[in-house]
């Protein structure tokens, strides 16, 4: 039985999942297999896999088209080697991806999740910026606070985690629409177990470019963003050490996505917003102030861009006037 399991959940890899395929059977470590779970392609993905002939790869097929969700709850019930890792089919790891983590589990044998550093890559496969340095070692509340603080980079991509403590804490959570912000509540219910071990290597890259979290409509954005605020409160009940750390950080953590998501609906004609308005967005989050810190007003209009993005949208000659100019000054999305 190999050691390692790298899990690729795919639909319609394109030509993404050559290189990242390419990338996985080209370990220096070859003791794992590759779980490759299709979600009904209609592309060749099944059949260009298929025509590779390798015994390390497994294809469990969908009939019919899943929800990425469901595609990827699949990780859960499928059978996999000791350690496991989930990996997107446009990212890529570098060769000795799985030898520095096996370095590091030996070093680390009771850290109950794993990460290398990396970087990010474009659509064509250019170096766009490292990711943020990280200590070797993290507590979970010291996770959580780097995270709340935007000190560290979290990808979906390059964890590295036992099947059985995937199996414990339930998988992704797949009850976050198009899973944003499932990735990170998982990580920290996996760094809860025990801690988190970071290699200092650079091992794999992660791919920014037209991805589920830039494509997401406005609405399963602001409820996913929802559902990540409530878990953030059931976490702050657990234990004295999150409750600090959320209390410490989790205002300015709301004021960014106060502000990215305000900006967000703004750049989004009304008529594909499903009813959202910013003002509606405003009113959330000082619930999700009140419902966290309850002792703080909070007033994210004081913010002036925030100001200026309610006082746009509520017109329609602003709007009109504020779309005409994002299309003709479109920055990349990175």
């Amino acid at each position: 039985m190999n050691k390692f399991s790298i899990i690729l959940p795919v639909r319609n890899g394109g030509e993404y999942i050559k290189e990242c395929v390419g990338s996985i059977l080209n370990q220096e470590l070859q003791d794992f297999n590759l779980i490759v779970l299709d979600n009904n392609s209609t592309d060749g993905t099944v059949e260009w896999v298929t025509s590779l002939k390798d015994k390390r790869i497994v294809i469990y097929s969908s009939t019919q088209s899943l929800s990425i969700e469901e595609n990827w709850t699949r990780a859960l019930t499928v059978p996999k080697n000791e350690f496991i890792t989930l990996i997107g089919h446009d990212d890529i790891l570098f060769p000795g991806y799985l030898t520095t983590m096996d370095a590091l589990i030996a070093r680390h044998p009771t850290a109950s999740l794993y990460q290398t550093h990396f970087t990010y890559i474009d659509s064509v496969g250019k170096l766009i910026k490292a990711c943020k340095p990280m200590d070797e070692v993290q507590q979970p509340h010291e996770f959580l606070g780097h995270f709340l603080c935007n000190q560290i980079d979290t990808m979906g991509t390059g964890f590295m985690m036992r099947a059985k403590d995937y199996e414990k804490v339930g998988g992704i959570p797949p009850r976050y629409p198009n899973l944003l912000f499932a990735d990170f509540e998982l990580w920290v219910q996996l760094t809860k177990i025990h801690y988190k071990a970071t290699a200092f290597e650079t091992c794999f890259s992660f791919r920014l470019h037209q991805s589920t979290t830039t494509t997401s409509a406005d609405d399963k954005f602001q409820k996913a963003f929802g559902i990540f605020i409530h878990f953030l409160a059931a976490l702050k009940k657990e234990s004295p050490l999150f409750a600090n750390t959320i209390e410490r950080y989790v205002l300015n953590y709301i004021n960014i996505y106060c502000q990215g998501l305000t900006h967000r609906l703004l750049r989004t004609p009304k008529k594909m917003r499903n009813q959202l308005t910013v003002s509606l967005f405003l009113e959330n989050c000082k619930g999700y102030v009140a419902l966290l810190l309850p002792n703080v007003v909070y007033e994210p209009s004081s913010n002036f861009s925030v100001r200026l993005a309610t006082y746009i949208d509520s017109n329609l000659v602003t709007r009109s006037i504020f779309l005409l100019f994002k299309r003709m000054y479109k920055k990349p999305i990175y």
